[in-house]
């Protein structure tokens, strides 16, 4: 067992259903910790031919021999009472110390909170949430991605005590993390992840920890993306449109049209205002002010902003350079936000 879990093993439910969750569930098993149940999300259609696919949770927990369920909803009066009443029967049995739930998917009900209630003696640890933020900033489904769309300085992970609310609950442990500027949602998901899987593993050592309740003050939301918000509109100012660059990869991708034509943008910077392209006369959002192997300028609301990695549909991504010598790109043409319907027939190549 690791130094980090060197303490008494437990016995763990764990709730999660992508990347994020799998590095916590992988750290858990190999600091010794007995993980008896894995609740995950059911298998969905992905990919050309729109075939089931396991989450990656489920697919280290087969491969670990850990028991799975994946039901549809966890409440009892809800569409899926079955699958609720199934996997309370299950969790009843499994007499776990605690559950673990890390980007699960589900709301945590009431009977689920209750079942694994934190006691005095420490025997039962109630549920514990890895969150991907400093709350009680950015609760909810995108906390990676609205961080670096607002221009945050910092981020971090928290060890929470779920409670009924949305990331409502008590803060055990927090460790903050800086947002380099180049820094993706798919870079700094990596850095979270293995950042949350040891405070977890801090946290499940610790002889006991002092529950932090959250401030009133400083509560946001980071809302679920939508495909629509990958269209860029360039009346935008060029720093904010380069942070959704940074914050829409790997999904949904940055796009933007042209004639038509969609392709992703995923890497920009700011252009240099002494730069030529900059000084030039004011033009309309969105027209191309200079292009070249060193990135495409482009005019936005404020600022102009130097495209440096595109894609076309069913094409690689490609430095910018190597994206020019098959696609045409010049100055005065005009680039537009691409309709929904368009950006999404663009993600699917």
């Amino acid at each position: 067992m690791s130094a980090a879990g060197a303490a008494k093993a437990r016995r763990i439910v764990f709730a999660g259903t992508p990347e994020f969750a799998r590095v916590a569930l992988a750290q858990l098993h190999a600091a010794g910790h007995q993980v008896v149940r894995v609740l995950t999300q059911p298998d969905r259609p992905a990919g050309r031919g729109m075939q089931l696919h396991a989450s990656v949770v489920k697919q280290f927990a087969v491969q670990h021999q850990i028991p799975v369920l994946q039901p549809r909803s966890l409440r009892l009066d809800g569409k899926f009472p079955q699958d609720a009443h199934a996997a309370r029967l299950a969790l009843e049995a499994d007499a776990a110390d605690l559950m673990v739930v890390a980007a699960y998917g589900l709301i945590l009900p009431q009977w689920v909170l209750d079942l694994f209630a934190p006691d005095a003696a420490r025997t039962r640890l109630g549920c514990l949430n890895i969150h991907a933020s400093l709350l009680p900033r950015w609760r909810g489904a995108a906390p990676i991605h609205r961080a670096i769309e607002a221009g945050d300085e910092f981020t971090g992970v928290c060890i929470m005590q779920m409670d009924a609310g949305l990331d409502t609950g008590d803060v055990l442990l927090r460790q903050a993390q800086r947002i380099g500027a180049q820094d993706s949602t798919a870079s700094l998901h990596d850095t979270l992840a293995n950042l949350g899987a040891a405070l977890l593993l801090q946290a499940l050592a610790a002889d006991a920890l002092v529950p932090v309740p959250q401030p009133d003050a400083g509560v946001c939301y980071a809302h679920k993306l939508e495909k629509h918000e990958a269209a860029l509109d360039w009346r935008c100012d060029a720093a904010l449109l380069e942070r959704q660059i940074r914050a829409f990869d790997p999904f949904p991708g940055a796009s933007a049209s042209l004639g038509g034509g969609v392709f992703k943008v995923w890497r920009a910077q700011c252009a240099d205002a002494s730069s030529a392209a900059s000084a030039a006369q004011p033009a309309a959002p969105g027209t191309i002010l200079q292009v070249g192997p060193q990135g495409v300028d482009v005019a936005c609301g404020s600022g102009v902003l130097r495209l440096l990695e595109l894609q076309r549909a069913g094409a690689k991504r490609l430095p910018v350079a190597e994206f020019l010598r098959g696609n045409a790109l010049e100055p005065g043409q005009v680039l537009a936000a691409p309709t929904l319907q368009s950006a999404h027939h663009a993600s699917q190549g």
